[in-house]
């Protein structure tokens, strides 16, 4: 069995402990060993990554292009493999895998031509013998800690952008998926980034990921996972004053009024589902209109029965398992929560056996659920959805709003009125009108309001707020 190390310095260092890395379709499949990290080996990535700041931020702007470039290539190169290391460790199917591997590719792609675009600005002053000059410097030393159902995708939209804006990392991926990560250090080592420009650092949030936060040499903290976690290192960074960026939860809405297309709402609907239901974007409180309310509910409990489950590489599968045990238990303790607060469990959520041992669970729909229920309020991360009941537009767009999260918000409707005025008026970062919820654009911006997300936001041209300081510069001729 393989061990991994860390990659500090530009170079692999064993780890004095491991931890397994299962494959949640068949938990007999044991992918690697990979390293479980202290606050030493924080330490040193930290201190590495400060040593290479300066050269790096001298480094011009078609180098840092250009090594982009490379680890791009690589990437496109390598999809189907990298995708199957996806696929392996987290349990999404092989064709989200590979999908997910050729978005953080193009993601790559994208962030080296924005290296060549990070564009100042000049401007008159107000005392004429003055000339006024903006422009953006690196953020310096950033810490990125990325979750589990995103492996692959998160890091890349995260190291993309520090690198192309001159800044040096250290990543702490998730415990539960590290395979995916190990390979992306390992196309980013051979890229031609000098040495302790890029660092990976393995092991628990708790240790490991406070560890980074915590660090003076860290300048700023990039962070995808929960709200509770998202709280805590808020306050750990702010005691220091260092720059933070938290993508958190959500609790997202799709509402379907009387008018939308049936067939155009079910697709929506049933895309909640998609990597087990373990998306930050997911649809998970269905509102409804009364006049489309039983039809739909209907539709959509045929499709979501029709989902099959099974191994990931199956080419059949259309839904994996979930990631671990402790997700399993969790989902299967919010569907008894949803059956005992009232609502009617319409179909699925039951464990399910398959030639291979693994944490399979059939994708559960409730209906007759209130907006007041633990199941419509907190998040499961699991692929459980609950539709609610509403009399009319009103009442739906009251009930998407009510709500601690506010990440993503779509609507199904026929009237233009209707899907413009919810765009204006649904309290979230991000608004699909017609299209599920799941899902966006590299090239612009990600990123929701509320309890989801706290500080500037991902992906796009806006990725430069958060790794780049802006300095304005008087000058006499």
């Amino acid at each position: 069995m393989q061990s991994y190390g860390n990659f500090i310095g530009g170079e692999w260092r064993a780890a004095s402990e491991i931890r397994p890395n299962l494959n949640p379709s068949d938990l007999n499949d044991r992918i690697g060993d990979y390293a479980e990290s202290g606050t030493a080996e924080v330490a040193l990535a930290a201190e590495a990554a400060a040593a290479a700041q300066p050269r790096w931020q001298a480094t011009g702007i078609q180098t840092r292009a250009d090594i982009l470039d490379k680890i791009a290539d690589e990437m496109f190169r390598r999809t189907d493999e990298i995708g199957r290391m996806v696929s392996r460790e987290e349990g999404k199917t092989l064709a989200e895998g590979i999908g997910e591997a050729h978005r953080s590719a193009q993601i790559f792609r994208f962030f080296a031509g924005e290296a060549m675009r990070n564009m100042g600005e000049t401007a008159a002053s107000v005392r004429p013998d003055l000339a006024v000059e903006v422009t953006r410097e690196p953020l310096g030393t950033v810490g990125l800690i990325t979750p589990w159902n995103f492996q692959l995708g998160i890091p890349a939209w995260k190291i993309a952008p520090a690198l192309a804006y001159g800044n040096c990392v250290v990543l702490k991926p998730s415990e539960l998926t590290p395979g995916s990560a190990c390979m992306l250090a390992d196309i980013i080592a051979r890229s031609g980034l000098p040495e302790g420009v890029f660092n990976l650092v393995m092991g628990s949030g708790a240790t490991v990921g406070q560890a980074l936060v915590d660090h003076p040499l860290i300048d700023g903290i990039s962070f995808t996972g929960s709200v509770a976690t998202g709280e805590r290192i808020a306050a750990s960074a702010v005691r220091r004053m260092a720059r933070f960026q938290l993508e958190m939860g959500g609790k997202n809405p799709l509402v379907v009024l009387d008018d939308a297309d049936l067939k155009i709402a079910v697709d929506c609907a049933a895309a909640a589902y998609t990597v087990s239901g373990q998306r930050c974007t997911s649809s998970t409180r269905i509102i409804v209109t009364s006049g489309i309310h039983d039809r739909f509910v209907a539709a959509l409990a045929e499709r979501v029965a029709a989902i099959k489950v099974g191994h990931a590489f199956d080419p059949e599968t259309e839904m994996g398992p979930v990631v671990d045990e402790v997700q399993l238990q969790k989902d299967l303790r919010y569907i008894e929560l949803g059956k005992s607060e009232g609502g009617r469990l319409v179909v699925g959520g039951e464990l399910l056996d398959r030639p291979h041992r693994g944490h399979y669970l059939s994708p559960a729909l409730f209906a007759e659920t209130t907006n007041t229920m633990r199941i419509n309020r907190e998040e499961i991360f699991g692929p459980v959805t609950a539709v609610i009941r509403a009399g009319d537009y009103e009442e739906a767009l009251a009930l998407a709003n009510d709500t601690t999260y506010g990440l993503s918000a779509g609507i199904c409707t026929g009237s233009l009125k209707h899907a413009r005025h919810f765009v204006r008026h649904a309290q979230a970062g991000m608004v699909m009108v017609n299209a599920p919820t799941g899902g966006a654009d590299y090239h612009v911006p990600f990123g929701g309001r509320k309890r989801s997300s706290y500080g500037p936001r991902e992906q796009g041209t806006y990725a430069r707020d958060f790794y780049t300081c802006v300095k304005t510069a008087y000058i006499r001729p």
